[in-house]
């Protein structure tokens, strides 16, 4: 993520996630990056050969770039809202504050002061956290996690009820287009899901199944068994 905007990355995507449990097996499961996408997208479009929208990433000038190689080689991604304009600095708050409960309370006093084998164990943040891609170095990941779990009966009875009746309000908004029902967060992965299943298997992009043979025979491993 940029800081608005200096020319190199200084935090992660730093997702964040919360669970809430409904009514008969429903749910409202919300998992999002604090980017305006995550990393994975743009190597999907790379991989497809494709460019990417003006609000997804910045090149090592600071400047937003639609160019997929220099985004994917930067890994400087926009806020979630994108520039200040459109109040990106919403998402770089959101994501300080997801750096804050994952990296600054996993603790590690020593960052910057000694090399990196004397530091002492705990999760990194910020500037510190390897590069995903950098993987031959040997430095370890150390990346925190933060998790929350809330009683919902030490507030107030009859959550997953109301949980419920929310839910169904929100799916039954009539949507602006009859072809696109108004959805909540969870709902996407289950339709996803569930075409999986009927389907027997997940669709790949050619160029996905050519890098994963690439990678099986540098591997010496057995390629992924495609229809």
């Amino acid at each position: 993520m940029k800081l608005l905007f200096p020319p190199q990355a200084a935090l992660g995507t730093n997702p964040l996630t919360l669970a809430a449990p409904a009514q008969n097996g429903d749910s409202f499961v919300l998992d999002m990056a604090t980017t305006a996408v995550a990393v994975g997208k743009i190597e999907v479009q790379r991989r497809k050969n494709e460019s990417i929208p003006e609000n997804w990433a910045l090149g090592p000038d600071g400047r937003v770039t639609t160019d997929v190689d220099v985004a994917f080689n930067t890994g400087c991604l926009l806020p979630l809202g994108g520039t200040e304009q459109s109040s990106g600095y919403k998402g770089y708050g959101l994501g300080l504050l997801v750096e804050t409960f994952c990296g600054i309370l996993g603790g590690e006093e020593l960052l910057g002061t000694l090399p990196r084998s004397d530091w002492l164990t705990g999760s990194l943040y910020g500037p510190n956290v390897r590069r995903w891609m950098q993987t031959s170095s040997g430095d370890k990941v150390n990346l925190g996690q933060c998790f929350i779990a809330v009683d919902p009966e030490c507030f107030a009875p009859g959550f997953q009820g109301r949980m419920s009746d929310l839910l169904g309000y929100l799916r039954g908004m009539e949507p602006s287009d009859p072809e696109k029902p108004v959805q909540v967060p969870g709902d996407p992965e289950r339709k996803h899901m569930k075409s999986v299943d009927e389907q027997g298997g997940i669709s790949y992009h050619q160029n996905q199944l050519k890098a994963s043979a690439e990678l099986a025979e540098k591997l010496e491993i057995r390629p992924m068994a495609t229809k």
